[in-house]
This record gives structure tokens, C-alpha cells and sequence, in this order.
């Protein structure tokens, strides 16, 4: 279910009290986004009121046993506000692990060192690049794990990786099969695009993958309901399409809801893919 609406009348009015067992959402940053029709550029102080006040009805709205797995950007000239929007969250929540988005790296082969199937220099993903001589280039954004009091049990090696050394899976009484903890450094590059207008028309977006691990992590077993108050293009949404869990969302904006609409309706009808799980 998605509904075009404000988020915060939405979930008081439309979601059941406990009901959420993953939250996965990207707010406004505050940095003066253009957005269609929300102004990103208001007073810092009068955002973070409004960060508690949807960061309460989503409280509300989660399970015990919940997670909230909250993206939060920054740019150069202002890299504060994840740390200022986690300082609010942390008179709500517990903050259980912090997680990095990485859209881009780059690897020389030097400090590869005798890694498999590194031959050279490795530059891969996708990143704005800024012309500068104070900052350098942001390829990275947060996404903090919060839950109601730090004790959620997760599925660690559902978003794994294999061993480098298969002598491990042996050696490790805990490592049970060739899956290993992936950390908390997630590359997750944006696919390529052709026309950012048509492709993809939301300024500030995750890619589906970015809902996908974090639903597994917390455990696809144990969720019940995925939601996303800033349903953007409905990348959340299109995750739990692809994993077979039921969702709600909401909109403010009439034209990113419509977006989100209709590619739900082509994910709906478009057969599955498979998951990462």
C-alpha cells in the first residue's frame, strides 16, 4: 500500500501501533535539495523539530523487535547533518550499528596486495565530483541501524560474502558454510543512466539494493511489514515487491508518488528476478 500523503498524519492514521517490523527511509537532508515541491532550505532548528516529530510516529509504528534503517547524506560544505539528525534520533532510539553506503572507491593494485583477480587499478561506481581545493569528493552516505533498545538480532551472512580463504569454513566452527559477516561497508554503486529526467527524476534516491540488504539483515524471516515514509520513487517498495513482503509507504509529492506508482505497477507485472538473499 502506498498512499499519497504526509508522513506523519499517514502512519498515525493508517498504520497500526507495533505493526512495522523494518523501517528503510531516506528524509530531506536539509541541504537545499531541489526537491518538486518541498523546500529543502528551511532553518536547521525548525528541520530537526520535524526529524522528532516523524522519528516518533515511526517509534510508534515499530515493533519491539524492530529496525529502522535510516539514510542520511551530507555534502562537503555542510557535514553535520547526520550527526545532528543521529543526535535526535538518539532521544528516540538506540543506535545498534552504523552502516556505510560506499557509491564509489578506488583500489590500487599495491594495496590489493595478492588478492585474486586484481590486476591492476581498480576505480568503480558512481560519484558527483566537485571542483575544489578544500574537500574532496563525496562517494559515501550513512545509513544508521536503530532499534528500540540495541538487542535486535540480525541475519548476518544473508547480505555475506564468500571466504577469501575457504580454509576458514573449516577452521571456524561458526562459519558453518562459505558465508561470512560482510561488515559494515556496503558498496552499492547507482546504475548507469541515460537521461536523469526520465530515468531517474528524484534528486536524492537509493538504489533497490540498498532496501534489499537491509530487510535481510534484519531477517526476511522475521518481517511481517517493510515501510518507507519517504516513498520517493519507491525503491523500498520495489525491494519488497522482489522479496514478497508487504509494504506502506507515503508521498507528499504528487509527481515522485505517480513515478512511484507506476513502477510498481510494471515490477508487479514483470516476472521475478531473483534476490540477493
Amino acid at each position: 500500500m502506498v498512499h499519497h500523503a504526509d508522513c506523519v498524519a499517514g502512519m498515525r492514521e493508517r498504520v497500526g501501533a507495533g505493526s512495522v517490523d523494518v523501517v528503510v527511509t531516506s528524509p530531506p537532508y536539509n541541504l537545499g535539495i531541489a526537491y518538486k515541491s518541498y523546500d529543502d532550505s528551511g532553518p536547521r532548528e525548525e528541520y530537526l523539530r520535524w526529524i522528532g516529530q516523524w522519528a516518533d510516529a515511526v517509534k510508534e509504528t515499530m515493533a519491539e523487535k524492530g529496525s529502522l534503517f535510516l539514510n542520511v547524506g551530507s555534502v562537503p560544505r555542510d557535514p553535520w547533518v547526520p550527526f545532528e539528525v543521529l543526535g535526535v534520533m538518539r532521544e528516540r532510539f538506540a543506535l545498534q550499528n552504523v552502516l556505510h553506503w560506499v557509491k564509489s572507491i578506488a583500489i590500487s593494485r599495491d594495496d590489493a596486495g595478492d588478492y585474486p583477480g586484481i590486476e591492476g587499478d581498480v576505480a568503480v561506481g558512481h560519484y558527483k565530483p566537485i571542483n575544489s581545493k578544500r574537500f574532496v569528493n563525496d562517494c559515501h552516505e550513512y545509513v544508521f541501524h536503530l532499534t528500540k533498545h540495541g538487542d535486535v538480532e540480525l541475519d548476518r551472512t544473508a547480505v555475506g560474502v564468500p571466504y577469501q580463504d575457504k580454509s576458514n569454513i573449516a577452521r571456524w566452527a561458526s562459519a558453518g558454510r562459505d558465508r561470512r559477516c560482510r561488515g559494515n561497508t556496503w558498496f552499492i554503486p547507482y546504475k548507469t543512466i541515460k537521461f536523469r529526467d526520465k530515468d531517474r527524476p528524484h534528486p536524492a534516491t537509493f538504489p533497490v539494493k540498498l532496501p534489499t540488504m537491509c530487510i535481510g539483515l534484519h531477517g526476511l524471516g522475521r518481517c511481517r511489514l517493510v515501510m518507507d515514509p519517504f516513498l520517493g520513487l519507491g525503491h523500498t517498495a520495489l525491494a519488497c515487491v522482489e522479496l514478497g513482503v508487504d509494504f506502506v509507504g507515503f508521498e507528499i509529492d504528487p509527481a515522485y508518488y505517480a513515478a512511484s506508482c507506476r513502477a510498481l505497477e510494471r515490477a508487479a507485472s514483470a516476472p521475478r528476478q531473483g534476490t540477493l538473499l
